[in-house]
């Protein structure tokens, strides 16, 4: 897998937690640069590194590995759960909570680019 995707994939999952790059290097005991470093791919991680970083996040590693919208918002898990209505409601419902999701990104995406232009 390639570590660019890996590295997008915990900076998504930090940001979606809220958290900064501070407070995660922090918690890794390691510098602010050497985990951006991470976040921007140019470093290999080791599994050892990987496992640390998911348990910071509160995510697995797979999670990690395999960034995926319904792993945020649970959704194969969602449908069985709730039983109720029909096939096509429950689906109508997944598809709002992922486009939910969607606008939340790009709003936060908004907001940082926001920041960045006012600097």
């Amino acid at each position: 897998m390639d570590i660019k995707i890996i590295s997008a994939n915990i900076k998504k999952y930090r940001e979606l937690k809220g958290l900064t790059r501070e407070v995660v290097a922090s918690e890794l005991e390691m510098s602010v640069s050497g985990y951006s470093k991470i976040e921007r791919g140019e470093i290999d991680l080791t599994l050892t590194k990987l496992q640390k970083i998911s348990e910071v996040l509160g995510v697995s590693a797979s999670d990690i590995l395999n960034f995926d919208v319904t792993n945020i918002f649970n959704i194969s898990n969602n449908q069985q759960v709730q039983g109720l209505g029909s096939k096509e409601s429950n689906i109508t419902n997944n598809l709002n909570k992922v486009d939910d999701y969607t606008q939340k990104y790009i709003k936060m995406l908004e907001d940082k680019i926001q920041q960045l232009e006012s600097k």
